[in-house]
């Protein structure tokens, strides 16, 4: 797949059999190819009253004519070509040329260079072997025209005629001309490709920035504003616990919605709070204790939760040292929210299993629910790309949900030197796995550090232990 961006601006995902020809382009090359055979046909038949066979030659212009009709009511101007169509399409316009010099004194012609245009445009819009095919197709009729061809146009009573060895010349330019210029033309489309992909996935990145900062503004609003309703339901949910006296049943309710209330409070709190202000006995914490945090409101929930921290096998004696870094809410709250999606989609078990050596750290969330959707494995991590369609998972009377606790869980793991990769567990067993790794540099750091390194080294698609 290749991405790009279309004349919107927006992002697009393009197949390898889509080609970068359109429709439009190559059907205004072929009307001006018309134009100028034309052009040529008529000055010489009736300018320079040479005797040629006109009829045989109108036709095949004809053809071309016709044809280029046809696509323009069968196809959308803007329609975009497959690498095979447009290739066929170019064959035809190598083997009409090539029937018109046969027509008009084969290699002797001197319009037999423009035999090179058709492989020139392949060069510049297809891939490297569908340009090839052309280059050869090319190259074997101009050989073909040095040995089968009608008589150039000429004065009456006259016959042109070149020596041998100067035919063969001429076949070696045009081999040259063929390669050189695809070469060339297919060299400078490349970087123009690269470059492009480049300057896409920068303004991706810099999109994604923007949503991010947007979202810890609106973070930081729903802090301030969510405070004041917060402490009146916790107050109101006293006075309704003493109210209620003896009904146990009511009074479990009111229990759970302060205990709710103050959770809230409390993430809010961890959010808001920034490092300078953490209680320096805290300041640092262990991979096992960042999990062991992360998971603790989920302890006696439906499903089980197993944790496991163990250094990885062939780990040097510093290297099986447990890892301890600065304490992070961003990544003890990404890791919880990816590890509430797990309990909440899981049938009966969520296995969360820590390991790390002298060069790495990593966290590894496997469920045995029913795994992320097939069409969704490669979005999720964008915004408002969910995986509860119909508000699946225990909390399905909760209705949808908006896609954003992955984008903000993945940007903030991110943040911190992490790399994320999403996947489904191997067959016969099922459930998704959300794999997390840092260096292990990044994750002892005191701070964030920049990761463009890091994550060249770790390709999406990696494959968790699990």
């Amino acid at each position: 797949m290749q991405l790009t961006i279309d004349t919107d601006g927006k992002p697009e995902v393009r197949s390898h059999d889509a080609s970068q020809l359109r429709l439009l382009t190559i059907v205004r090359l072929r009307w001006i190819a018309v134009l100028g055979q034309l052009i040529a046909v008529a000055i010489v038949a009736f300018y320079l009253e040479f005797p040629m066979p006109i009829g045989s030659c109108l036709a095949l212009i004809a053809v071309s004519a016709w044809l280029n009709v046809f696509l323009a009511v069968r196809y959308p101007a803007r329609h975009r070509l497959t690498a095979l169509f447009a290739t066929v399409l170019l064959a035809y316009d190598l083997l009409q040329l090539s029937a018109l010099l046969y027509l008009t004194g084969g290699i002797e012609n001197p319009f037999m260079m423009l035999i090179v245009a058709p492989v020139t445009v392949s060069a510049a819009t297809l891939r490297l072997a569908h340009t090839v095919f052309l280059g050869l197709i090319a190259i074997a009729v101009t050989v073909l025209l040095v040995f089968h061809y009608e008589p150039l146009p000429w004065e009456e009573g006259l016959y042109f005629q070149l020596p041998f060895i100067y035919k063969l010349g001429l076949v070696a330019a045009v081999s040259a001309s063929i390669t050189f210029l695809a070469l060339y033309s297919w060299r400078l489309a490349k970087e123009r490709r690269q470059m492009s992909t480049a300057l896409s996935a920068t303004e991706l990145v810099l999109a994604r920035e923007q949503r991010l900062h947007a979202l810890d503004g609106l973070a930081a609003a729903a802090a301030h504003e969510l405070g004041t309703p917060l402490s009146t339901i916790v107050l109101i949910s006293k006075e309704l616990e003493h109210a209620l006296g003896k009904d146990k049943e009511l009074g479990e309710d009111v229990l759970v919605l302060r205990s709710e209330a103050e959770r809230c409070r409390q993430i809010l709190q961890k959010l808001t709070k920034s490092p300078s202000e953490q209680d320096p006995m805290h300041a640092h914490i262990s991979v096992h204790e960042i999990i062991d945090e992360a998971a603790l409101t989920h302890q006696g929930s439906e499903a089980y939760v197993s944790v496991t921290a163990e250094p990885l096998q062939g780990a040097t004696p510093d290297g099986s040292k447990e890892p301890v870094g600065q304490r992070r809410p961003g990544v003890i709250f990404g890791i919880g929210n990816i590890l509430e999606n797990a309990v909440d989609f899981a049938d009966r078990r969520v296995d969360v299993r820590a390991a790390w050596d002298q060069d790495r750290v990593s966290i590894t969330i496997s469920d045995d629910g029913p795994g992320f959707p097939l069409d969704l494995i490669d979005t999720l991590g964008e915004p408002y790309m969910t995986s509860r369609p119909g508000g699946g998972g225990r909390r399905k009377g909760q209705g949808n949900g908006l896609g954003l606790g992955f984008f903000i869980a993945k940007t903030l793991l991110e943040r911190s030197g992490a790399a994320m990769t999403f996947d489904n567990r191997l067959e016969p067993d099922h459930g998704a796995v959300v794999h997390i790794e840092w260096p292990r540099g990044a994750f002892e750091a005191e701070g964030t550090i920049d990761t463009m390194a890091w994550r060249a080294k770790s390709p999406r698609g990696v494959r968790s232990p699990v």
